[in-house]
């Protein structure tokens, strides 16, 4: 019984009859005019071009999303819809939904009347005002029990309300949705959203992670060393590095807050002195050779390359420490080549293993290059190449 009565302690349950009522106004003021059966085929007819206008869309949208759904603003790909109409397609369901709304709301709002006005006389008619001529049935014999009968009408009132609103929802959702190729905008807008996602955590993974290998080496090597001036360049290092990754979690963070503005920030091969540089105050020897002109390489490529190229020094400090490191960068024939070696120790990644390797391959493969990470001739190895034309 509680079930049956929610949904008249719900708001939208009278929005919606509002909804439908609001429908047969303007056709209802016709009738003052004229009052022939015609003027409701006219004002059908009218209904037709007026959805073929772009903007009515949005009004209608706008119109069925706040007293059909009680929303403002958009929750979903299937909710209803309020930009102007695209297509023809568009159009058309429009015009369908402005006769069906005209339909529906003439129906619901005449059934709804007619058994308001019936209630309201047999509950009169036992004080000895039975008139039910033109409405919906004619009632013979003693008046004293037509009212008897207001409870059977007051259900069908109700459920003429509910239903009627359910029904009006249901079109709305269809006929004002979205169409196939919005939902696939929509489809294709949520896949960017969770691909800049991904890329955003890949990001704070590489720099910050960066940052905390280099700290956490410098430290450790100030304190075995016992030398104030090695002490002075290491807390110098953890400070610069410190800083870099501050700057790198401020842009994200930027990213984050306006998820429209482009990433052009973001440091480049170009840019990949302060790495090597951070990795040689942490006490890595590193032999760097470049080749070719880096300063062409496409945006993209360039900025995915020094992330690998940092993931790939932060193995290095992480998992060999101190130790000597070769970089090789090269842009040649199409092709922008990184390889970084340094010698392998006891504690060795296996393959596959780590999210710093699997954010390296994965990198490359969304390039449309490829990366080769493990040991090679007595060295472990990064190797990638990137398409850069």
């Amino acid at each position: 019984m509680v079930r049956l009565l929610r949904p008249f302690g719900r708001a939208v349950t009278y929005t919606r009859l509002l909804h439908l009522i609001i429908a047969i106004v303007w056709p209802a003021m016709l009738m003052f005019v004229r009052e022939e059966w015609w003027t409701w085929v006219v004002a059908g007819a009218l209904l037709a071009p007026a959805g073929l206008v772009p903007a009515m869309r949005t009004v209608e949208g706008l119109q069925a999303r706040l007293l059909l759904t009680g929303q403002r603003h958009d929750r979903g790909g299937n909710d209803i819809v309020v930009a102007p109409s695209a297509s023809w397609g568009d159009r058309g369901r429009l015009v369908v939904w402005l006769e069906a709304r005209l339909v529906l709301g003439c129906a619901a709002t005449t059934l709804a009347a007619q058994l308001v006005f019936s209630i309201v006389e047999l509950v009169a008619a036992p004080f000895g005002k039975n008139d039910t001529d033109g409405w919906l049935f004619l009632l013979g014999g003693p008046a004293w029990w037509h009212v008897l009968l207001v409870p059977l009408l007051l259900v069908a009132l109700a459920g003429t309300v509910v239903a009627s609103g359910h029904l009006i929802t249901a079109l709305a959702l269809r006929l004002l949705g979205p169409s196939p190729a919005e939902r696939l905008a929509a489809l294709e807008e949520r896949t960017e959203q969770l691909l800049e996602r991904t890329r955003i955590a890949r990001e704070l993974h590489d720099s910050i992670g960066h940052a905390l290998t280099v700290a956490v080496v410098q430290a450790g090597a100030a304190r075995a060393a016992g030398d104030p001036a090695f002490t002075d360049r290491a807390l110098a290092a953890i400070e610069d590095t410190g800083r870099a990754a501050l700057e790198d979690l401020e842009r994200v963070l930027g990213v984050l807050r306006e998820s429209e503005r482009p990433v052009s920030s973001r440091p480049t091969l170009t840019d990949a002195d302060r790495l090597l540089e951070s990795a040689r105050a942490s006490g890595t020897k590193v032999d760097v050779e470049m080749t070719g002109p880096l300063d062409t390489v496409p945006g993209p490529v360039s900025r995915e390359g020094y992330r690998i190229l940092q993931e790939s020094l932060t193995n290095v400090l992480r998992h060999g420490g101190a130790v000597p490191a070769r970089v090789r960068i090269g842009v040649a024939d199409g092709t922008l080549t990184l390889d970084i070696r340094n010698p392998l120790t006891a504690e060795i990644p296996g393959p596959g293993r780590g999210s710093g390797l699997r954010g390296i391959r994965e990198r490359a493969a969304l390039l449309g290059g490829h990366a080769l990470t493990g040991p090679a001739e007595g060295d472990w190895q990064v190797h990638v190449e990137l398409p850069v034309s």
